[in-house]
């Protein structure tokens, strides 16, 4: 039995999850509401044994305009889950990070010990939340995992990220591609294999009270990244900046890189679209999913 909390909306819709078909024999409770109510939160937790905390505002540029809503969802909302998952004793709470709370780069690759460097309101929100979650640990013994994805993609993402955003306008017959910085690398992660990674943190005992990254230490320059689609959707790509994707000077983050070592040893994880070989699949996978489906009604971010 899984119990999922989605964000209440008054059109009643639920998302991805308005889409699922659970597998044969399980069972799946989807519950409209909020993560900032502790009452409701604490009443979701009771009778669980297994908390993945995936709730979050994560829009790096809507935090900047709207910082107040980041740290009411992202860390008080945190706060609750786990007072919830403390109150309920439960087995395990795995907690969502982000690559963002490194900032730059400063060595590559990254590993876990590597300063935290908030470049952005949002990135500042994740750091507040991941030390709350091991401090949790800490205090009251609460068996926490954070695990810390780098850029997860795939079908279903989000048209405001960078993969649809490319998919979308190349689809679209689009002459120019554009986007915001295209000169920063980032590390992909395909969502099959992100999956994988939260659920053998949810298994492993020897993970509690770690952070532990989940990357393929290999990084991908976005303009070589718009290359790739380009070729792989067999249209020709010509690289143009829109100002409104750009982040404030200071904020940008040039380098995400990591080094999944510590994954491998206490997770027994590995990614299985690693390297340049399992990032053209994970690609091709990708566009297969949104010439099928589209962007949606995201497409006004896209086009």
């Amino acid at each position: 039995h899984a119990r999922a909390l989605a964000c209440y909306q008054a059109q009643g819709g639920r998302g991805w999850l308005d889409h699922l078909a659970p597998p044969p024999g399980a069972e799946l409770e989807v519950v409209p509401g909020d993560v900032r109510d502790p009452h409701q939160v604490r009443e979701l937790v009771q009778g669980t044994e297994v908390v993945f905390h995936l709730a979050a505002l994560i829009g790096i540029p809507y935090s900047y305009h709207a910082p107040d809503s980041y740290v009411e969802v992202n860390v008080k909302g945190t706060l609750n889950v786990l007072q919830a998952a403390r109150e309920a004793e439960v087995a395990r709470v795995v907690h969502t990070s982000t690559s963002e709370v490194y900032g730059s780069a400063l060595r590559i690759p990254i590993t876990e010990d590597h300063p935290l460097q908030a470049q952005s309101p949002y990135a500042a929100t994740k750091v507040a939340a991941d030390q709350l979650a091991l401090a949790f640990h800490r205090s009251f013994g609460t068996p926490v995992t954070v695990l810390r994805p780098f850029n997860t993609y795939g079908p279903r993402q989000s048209a405001r990220a960078v993969i649809p955003t490319i998919i979308a306008q190349l689809a679209a017959g689009r002459k120019e591609l554009r986007l915001g910085a295209v000169e920063t690398t980032r590390d992909f992660n395909y969502v099959a294999d992100t999956v994988e990674a939260f659920l053998a943190a949810a298994r492993a005992e020897a993970a509690v009270g770690e952070v532990v990254h989940v990357g393929t230490g290999h990084e991908v320059r976005i303009a070589d990244l718009a290359r790739l689609l380009g070729e792989l959707m067999g249209r020709e790509v010509r690289l143009a900046t829109d100002p409104r994707r750009l982040r404030p000077e200071a904020s940008e983050v040039t380098r995400l890189c990591a080094d999944a070592s510590k994954a491998r040893r206490l997770l027994g994880w590995h990614p299985r679209y690693g390297g340049p070989e399992g990032l053209r699949r994970g690609l091709e996978e990708t566009v297969r999913w949104f010439l099928r489906h589209g962007a949606g009604p995201a497409e006004r971010y896209v086009l």
